[in-house]
């Protein structure tokens, strides 16, 4: 009966180690991440936009 018990409570501590946390997010760290996300969207956008002004350039030429 002991070594039962002694085993249940090795998978239970055993259990308790290999379970790992998630990492929560701060607001800050979600509104850095938010900021930093449109930033690189508005910089896409604005690649787009100078790449069809240059085709346009050259159609015209």
């Amino acid at each position: 009966m002991k070594k039962i018990s002694y085993l249940f409570i090795a998978l239970f501590s055993l259990s308790l180690l290999t379970t790992s946390c998630r990492e929560q997010k701060t607001t800050e760290e979600k509104i850095e991440e938010a900021v930093d996300d449109t930033g690189d969207a508005i910089e896409d956008a604005v690649d787009d936009v100078s790449d069809e002004v240059e085709d346009a350039v050259d159609d015209t030429k």
